[in-house]
């Protein structure tokens, strides 16, 4: 029977049911089950609690997981849905636990991430009074969602909910926010779902114009220097063969960006690395040097770019990309292919000559050996007295073999972990890129271990931002979910340090951490764990943290004030790379 006919036979058989008569509160998890929901993040309080009530005779379909913050359910459907592409979900509270959400749906919108937030709200007779833990939610959210709505009414939450799932997961993909008043989950409604597969005046899925198509396959096929930038967008649209293919076909060199990373194998021979202020050499340098750039679901943030005024100005622009108002928005192009990826590169690659561009690729090759020589042998060696960050990532890359899921806070751990992990495999990358969230990577791992329960999660923060969060192995330990937490302690807030001593002559003020014990920390949490302070001691205590079943934690004691490079300071161009 094909999908269509099961569809109509559902229907059909939905059409003689009486509609079942509930609360509103049971008919938001309802709702959830009717869209495949299975895991939800939350915390409960006040406003929310009728929905938390019918919670308890949901506990077999919905698994519920209670962390230990608002900032952290959001974090951690982030992660959820970045390893499996389905929507996260988070419930909260009203005031002080809506609120506490705003910055993981500031960080999903900027980052592409479909999410969606239920909140609690007071009654609707106390709205606009100040009432207890009255906050306007919709209005605070407004800038951080891709839509968001308030219900008064029972009978307004299959439709609601409906078309928040809809908005989240269609188009270039975001959150969303439910904001439901107390009465209107107390109310009674007759349920009936009717999934929304379309909303009056959005169009999430453009259809790339057959001229933008032909233009675009000409100037690649004339080109003698192209260059593919790989973007989010890529792994969004699940286009990694389709990308594959196209560059496979043309020749043509690609580099990723932050959250591009994995989107291609690093050992891909047309793979040529990592872009941005901490990527590596030669992708950045050629981004000058190319005679076209094909830009694909990337959104051209200034990390990438650097000084727009001197950005690939030689060169002509192709830019695939979902979303028309990320175009000419910082880089103008000279054909835009509003599309998604996959569809994009369907129809282009057909119209593409076989080629090569091999003196153009060792290029590449030649930057790759300046970099290995000028950071590369240094960064990976062992000339320190303590061991640097980039050689624990290197150990950590080669023990999993590029195929864990790397999910990094922010910070100079976040540089190296992009740099020295050479990704296997898609969907590996877990990062907040855009809003750069601090205490980020606890929290959002411990979802993303729940949405890919078949791989092997690693935490990787550093001894900053790892406090931020520090209260999520809480949640880990209480419903043993697997992660591998990896924390490089060089009492510092490293990245603010490493600029303060390049551009501040070295004042550091308010940078340096004063720690407490890791390793008793959790300990008190019972998760399993250990300390590395020498170099020589480090490998043989990651095999047992990687071994250890459930979740477990190591500490690793780097070296104080070592610096990421390379590195594109702020304003100047991507030409413009200092080595040292």
């Amino acid at each position: 029977m094909s999908t269509a006919t099961k569809e109509m036979a559902k229907e059909a058989k939905t059409v003689g049911q009486k509609p079942q008569r509930v609360t509103g509160a049971e008919a938001v998890l309802m709702a959830l089950i009717e869209e495949g929901v299975d895991t939800l993040f939350g915390y409960p309080g006040g406003a929310i609690m009728p929905v938390y009530d019918k919670l308890y005779h949901y506990e077999d379909k919905l698994n519920h997981i209670l962390v230990r913050h608002e900032q952290g359910a959001a974090h951690a459907a982030q992660g959820y849905s970045r390893v499996n592409h389905k929507v996260g979900v988070c419930v909260a509270t009203s005031g002080p636990g809506a609120t506490n959400l705003i910055t993981g749906l500031a960080d999903a919108m900027i980052d592409s991430t479909p999410m969606v937030a239920i909140t609690g709200q007071v009654a609707s007779h106390l709205l606009g009074t100040d009432a207890f833990q009255e906050t306007d939610v919709v209005g605070i959210s407004t800038p951080v969602t891709k839509w968001n709505y308030q219900v008064t009414k029972a009978s307004e939450i299959p439709e609601a909910i409906a078309k928040a799932f809809y908005i989240a997961k269609s188009g270039r993909p975001g959150p969303v926010l439910i904001d439901i008043t107390k009465d209107a989950q107390f109310e009674e409604v007759d349920f009936e779902y009717k999934p929304c597969t379309k909303v009056r005046s959005y169009k999430p899925v453009p259809v790339a114009s057959e001229e933008s198509i032909e233009v675009a396959a000409d100037l690649i096929n004339k080109a003698k220097k192209p260059y593919i930038l790989v973007g989010h967008g890529v792994m969004l649209s699940k286009a990694e063969n389709e990308l594959l293919a196209f560059a496979e076909k043309a020749g043509i060199p690609m580099a990723s960006t932050l959250l591009g990373l994995s989107a291609v194998p690093h050992d891909h021979p047309l793979y040529v690395g990592y872009l941005g202020m901490h990527g590596n050499y030669g992708p950045n340098i050629k981004t000058n040097e190319c005679d076209l750039l094909i830009a694909v679901g990337m959104r051209f943030d200034d990390r990438v770019t650097g000084d727009l005024k001197r950005y690939a100005k030689q060169a002509k622009v192709i830019h695939i990309e979902i979303d028309p108002s990320e175009i000419d928005k910082n880089v103008k192009t000279d054909v835009a292919v509003i599309s998604d990826a996959k569809a994009a590169l369907e129809r282009i690659t057909p119209k593409l000559k076989e080629a090569k561009h091999e003196e153009w690729l060792a290029e590449f090759h030649a930057c790759d050996e300046i970099e290995q020589k000028e950071v590369k042998d240094y960064a990976l060696g062992s000339s320190t007295e303590k061991v640097k960050m980039s050689e624990v990532i290197k150990m950590l890359s080669d023990k999993t073999k590029g195929e864990a899921v790397i999910v990094t806070d922010v910070g100079q751990h976040q540089m190296e972990a992009s740099r020295y992990y050479e990704f296997k495999r898609t969907d590996s990358i877990v990062s907040s890129g855009g809003l750069g969230t601090m205490g980020f990577a606890l929290p959002a791992a411990l979802g993303a271990a729940m949405g890919a329960p078949d791989r092997t999660v690693v935490s990787i923060s550093g001894d900053g931002g790892y406090q931020m969060t520090v209260q999520e192995l809480g949640t880990i330990f209480q419903y043993k979910i697997p992660v591998k937490i990896l924390v490089l302690n060089n009492s510092f807030l490293g990245m603010v340090r490493q600029w303060q001593e390049l551009f501040f002559d070295s004042r550091y003020s308010f940078t340096e951490m004063v720690n407490p014990d890791f390793v008793k920390l959790a300990e008190s949490y019972y998760i399993k764990a250990d300390k590395a302070e020498t170099r020589e001691s480090l490998s043989d205590k990651m095999d047992e943290w990687l071994n250890t079943e459930g979740p477990c934690f190591l500490e690793v004691v780097v070296e104080k004030e070592s610096n990421v490079f390379p590195m594109i300071q702020t304003g100047a161009a991507v030409s413009e790379v200092r080595l040292k």
